[in-house]
C-alpha cells in the first residue's frame, strides 16, 4: 500500500448518516480512508481499491460507528467529492 494520501475533494455526508453517525466517528473514518485503509471491507474490495488508488478509480470503504452501524466511505475516481453514507443512502 502506498503512504501518499488520499485528495478527498469535497466531502459530503447524507443528512441521514449526519444524523445517524457520532461526528467523531464520521471524521476518524474519512482519516483512514485518506491514508488507505478500507475498514471492514472485505479482502477483495480492499484490493479493488488498492488497485484503484493508482488508476484514480473509485474507492469505497466500509465502516462501523462506535453503536455499530455500518456505513460507507466513497470517493469518485477524479478525487472530486468523497460521501459518507449509510447502505439504505446509496
Amino acid at each position: 500500500m502506498e503512504n501518499k494520501r488520499i485528495t478527498l475533494g469535497q466531502t459530503v455526508v447524507t443528512a441521514n448518516a449526519q444524523t445517524t453517525l457520532h461526528p467523531e466517528d464520521i471524521l476518524e473514518s474519512l482519516a483512514r480512508h485518506a491514508r488507505g485503509d478500507w475498514g471492514d471491507c472485505g479482502k477483495e474490495d480492499a484490493a479493488e481499491n488498492d488497485f484503484a488508488r493508482g488508476k484514480h478509480l473509485r474507492l469505497f470503504s466500509v465502516y462501523h460507528d462506535r453503536h455499530g452501524t455500518k456505513f460507507w466511505i466513497i470517493t469518485e475516481a477524479d478525487r472530486s467529492s468523497t460521501c459518507v453514507l449509510l447502505p439504505e443512502d446509496y
